[in-house]
């Protein structure tokens, strides 16, 4: 007796059928998730803010205290090559309909809302966003009381994207926190550690003539107003280097920090008095050396 003839159309159609119900799945697990996904990105980015801005406590605070204090901050789109803000009418002249939602990385892939730095590029950023979001707590006159601005710039493996927070002078460096970058863990990733995130407090940022007056050095090799290097990773503390200049300085939020000084009656002389004030006590000189070999010489 002979055994019955596979029928080839059926079995791929029931193959097809199952694609078509996993796919019908998966998109809809997808859409369904896609509200949480967005919601804990928020979250995570105001928390990092936060943590720039020395207002996080990571054994005590919730989403719900995150939340709360993020309200003190004030979202303010500024135009980086003049420095002012834009108010609503300029906004949708520039092609930005919501300031909350806007994201300046992204608008490093339009080249309407970004401008090219060809050689200009000590970040390694390719293109700049003509316009960027910033974040001002403001005191109960109405002035800065902190400014976090959102800095990024090419580590070892890829981009390091974080925030920095400047006091009321615009001048002295509150925090710093990194959010998402791809540096070789025990290595270049040590610049999440608080201890490393610490020595920025108190830092000053410009000089008397205005210039970037600060970044990071070699491992071991102190400079007075600079923060060491982590050991091991000299290539990610370059980056993280290049960055803090970029963002500082007059292709980044120099022209911004200008402004505000001068609405507020500040000079770098009265900035480099406070940032002496408000700079901690120093601290036993410790070395933030590597805990793992490096890999392959890469990170070095």
């Amino acid at each position: 007796m002979s055994k019955p003839k596979s029928n080839n159309a059926k079995t791929i159609s029931v193959a097809l059928m199952l694609c078509l119900v996993c796919s019908v799945l998966v998109s809809a697990a997808a859409v369904g998730l896609k509200p949480a996904q967005v919601e804990n990105a928020r979250l995570d980015r105001n928390k990092n803010i936060l943590v720039a801005a020395d207002l996080y406590d990571a054994e005590s605070d919730t989403a719900d205290d995150v939340a709360e204090r993020f309200k003190d901050f004030d979202v303010k789109i500024i135009d980086l090559n003049k420095g002012n803000y834009l108010d609503d009418d300029e906004l949708k002249t520039a092609g930005i309909p919501d300031r909350n939602a806007y994201d300046a990385s992204q608008a490093t892939k339009n080249q309407a809302l970004s401008e090219d730095l060809g050689d200009n590029d000590p970040a390694g950023i390719g293109r700049k966003p003509k316009y960027a979001k910033v974040y001002v707590k403001e005191d109960d006159a109405g002035k800065p009381e902190l400014i976090v601005l959102p800095i990024q710039g090419y580590g070892l493996w890829g981009t390091i994207y974080g925030f920095l927070t400047l006091e009321s002078d615009m001048n002295t460096i509150k925090g710093i926190s990194f959010y998402e970058h791809k540096e070789t863990p025990g290595l270049g990733a040590r610049i999440e550690e608080p201890e490393w995130r610490a020595k920025w407090n108190g830092i000053r940022s410009y000089d008397d003539n205005g210039d970037v007056a600060t970044g990071v050095t070699k491992a071991g090799n102190s400079k007075e107003n600079w923060v060491d290097g982590i050991s091991g990773a000299t290539l990610t503390s370059r980056g993280v280097s290049n960055m803090i200049q970029f963002w500082l300085g007059e292709q980044g939020y120099k022209p911004y920090l200008d402004m505000l000084r001068e609405q507020s009656g500040q000079t770098l002389d009265n900035a480099d008095t406070q940032a002496n004030q408000s700079k901690p006590a120093a601290q036993p000189k410790t070395e933030l050396a590597a805990t793992l070999p490096v890999a392959n010489g890469k990170e070095a």
